[in-house]
């Protein structure tokens, strides 16, 4: 059996982005010793890919904003499926997170009063935004560190944490792996919190990185804790579709923030043709200025390609197979056309979103203020997480907290742009807070010594495979990305749905097989197949909650159940592992809403 190194920390936090930095500065500030355990480098998180903004109704821009508008503008975009206290707390925090970060030295841009700037965003009926050009979340990322490194905070990069361990029903530490050299570490903790980020990489095209494999959500689910609204994956409509080798990265929404719009391979713009008719009050003088959100005697003009994320997504499906798209598959995103009413357009468009001009003239080798980009759908979000209390972010399990990405509840159906920032700040401080409360509450308890050394056993499985038709994790990897993409993608249908299920059962059985040579140390190949388990995991939740919810809503689309369900709108999926090991899926009936918080739904209507 491997050795293994013990580490004792009041709070570990797992995954150091926005949620988990947020988390871990939170509980050393309550005077916990902390753990921030992460799978790559510090700083390298996908936080630094929310390039756009965080949203908050700080009302710099336009005065009719505040908390009561962003909470009903968050529940119109989760089409109601939102945790309403989520929603409720995120919006009346959330600018006070921003002034907090801005007071810790983030540099946000300004208005000609000097206020923070905030741009309009898909979703949000007034700018909201605030932003640092289009590198907004690179900005919350170096301000949390530089503020967080002196907290007193252990941090132990390029660990992967491969279980939970617990003493009872309670959530007491984890372990992990050193992924340069192999080594195991036990932390032993009175209360974990993860913050891993989500599952993008469970799919062929996505915009996230190579950790995003699902870690979190699926340590939870093997730990006993619940998995909500699973099914509601969310594919950002601008990701780059041309060269191959950056087929999936992010185009900001910045970019339509600002004045970008979508045109098809006739020049058109298409967004036009299919606007809810939530939205539809067209401006009688110009409907092509866009159409107008009326509230009493005002009104604020908003163009269509700032509908929601799912909406834009399907129209560029739309145009895309009905023979309207670009040459490479996508359709155009044209932001030098406002050269017609800027005199300065290229310097404007190089301000204004830097990281875009740069990403394309170096990636494509396309100048952005002369010629349109080419762009489409990307695996980009999943809405649903680890199910946690609004107001603690702790689990069905004791112990465990969830913040950010890999905790679901806040975003419903559809995450607006923008939200993903505000979140991980609202609730990485709240599940640092109350991490650090009920590790002071209840003190330390340890795993059985066992449940470590059968953890490092499994971890070492690969190693030890002899079948003749052994494979390496990738080629299952890359079959399970494959069945992702073509069957559980934008739009789904049941008895591919069904299909992918059993496709998935084979592939675990392929997965047994997997065999990993070499040693410990510098091993990519190790490292591959255990992210596949959880890979595995967290797609099997997916498929199983789409086929479960027979509607179409938000970001689940089915097309044999294109209509909104009235039972459904009242039902959250929750997934489990039940007793025998398989994955259960259940319907939860949301909880009534405060009558305070149904009036502003009504009055924002």
């Amino acid at each position: 059996m491997a050795e293994y190194q013990t580490q004792e920390h009041d709070v570990v936090v797992i995954g150091a982005g926005g949620a988990g930095l947020r988390a871990a500065i939170e509980a050393a500030s309550a005077g916990c010793s902390v753990a921030l355990v992460c799978k790559s480098l510090l700083g390298k998180a996908h936080t630094v890919m929310a390039e756009g903004g965080v949203a908050a109704s700080l009302a710099n821009v336009d005065e009719r904003d505040n908390w009561r508008v962003h909470f009903s503008d968050t529940m119109r975009g989760g089409q109601y499926l939102n945790n309403w206290r989520m929603a409720e707390l995120h919006a009346q925090q959330a600018p006070d997170r921003v002034r907090e970060l801005e007071k810790w030295g983030a540099l946000f841009d300004r208005t000609k009063e000097g206020a923070i700037l905030q741009r309009n965003f898909g979703g949000h009926r007034y700018p909201r935004l605030a932003h640092v050009g289009d590198r907004t979340g690179l900005e919350m990322i170096r301000t949390l560190q530089d503020h967080g490194i002196h907290q007193g905070i252990d941090v132990f990069m390029e660990f992967t944490v491969v279980t939970l361990l617990k003493s009872g029903d309670r959530v007491v530490g984890a372990l992990a792996y050193d992924r340069e050299r192999g080594y195991f570490h036990a932390f032993r903790a009175k209360s974990v919190i993860m913050a891993t980020g989500g599952i993008g990489k469970a799919f062929r095209i996505t915009s996230n990185s190579w950790e995003y494999t699902g870690d979190g959500h699926a340590l939870a689910y093997d730990a006993g804790a619940d998995l909500v609204d699973m099914e509601f994956v969310q594919f950002h409509p601008t990701g780059m579709v041309w060269p191959p080798s950056v087929r999936g990265i992010l185009v900001t929404e910045g970019v339509r923030g600002d004045g970008g719009v979508l045109r098809n391979s006739e020049g058109r713009r298409f967004m036009f043709d299919d606007i809810p008719d939530l939205y539809k009050e067209q401006t009688a003088d110009s409907p092509e200025e866009g159409w107008r959100y009326v509230q009493g005697d005002k009104a604020a003009r908003r163009p269509p390609e700032l509908l929601t994320r799912d909406h834009v997504a399907r129209c560029i499906m739309r145009e895309v197979k009905e023979g309207r798209g670009s040459p490479h598959g996508g359709v155009f995103l044209d932001i030098a056309w406002i050269k017609e009413k800027i005199s300065n357009a290229e310097e404007h468009i190089k301000k204004k979103l830097p990281s875009m001009y740069h990403q394309f003239k170096k990636l494509a080798d396309i100048d952005i203020t002369k010629t349109p980009m080419e762009v489409g759908p990307t695996t980009h979000y999943v809405m649903g997480g680890v199910r946690v209390d609004a107001d603690t972010q702790m689990s069905t399990v004791p112990g465990l907290f969830a913040a950010g990405e890999c905790a679901g509840g806040l975003h419903g159906a559809n995450r607006l742009g923008g939200n993903s920032l505000s979140d991980l700040l609202v609730f990485g401080k709240l599940a640092g807070e109350h991490a650090a409360a009920f590790a002071k509450e209840h003190g330390a308890a340890d795993a059985p010594a066992e449940q470590i050394d059968a953890a490092i056993a499994a971890a070492l499985v690969p190693f030890e495979v002899s079948d003749a038709n052994a494979e390496a994790a990738y080629a299952v990897q890359h079959d399970l990305q494959d069945t992702m993409q073509d069957l559980v993608g934008i739009v789904r249908v049941e008895n591919e749905l069904k299909e992918a299920i059993d496709r998935l059962a084979k592939l675990r059985d392929r997965a047994r097989k997997v065999r990993v040579d070499g040693h410990r140390q510098y091993n990519p190949g190790w490292h591959g197949a255990l992210d596949l388990e959880n890979m595995l995991v967290i797609s099997e939740a997916v498929a199983r909650s789409a086929l479960d919810r027979t509607e179409s809503r938000g970001a689940h689309t089915r097309n044999d159940f294109p209509g909104k369900n009235e039972a459904c709108g009242k039902v959250n999926t929750v997934v489990r592992k039940g007793a025998d090991g398989a994955m259960e899926v259940q319907q939860h009936p949301i909880a009534e809403m405060r009558p305070d918080l149904q009036a502003i739904i009504e009055e924002m209507k």
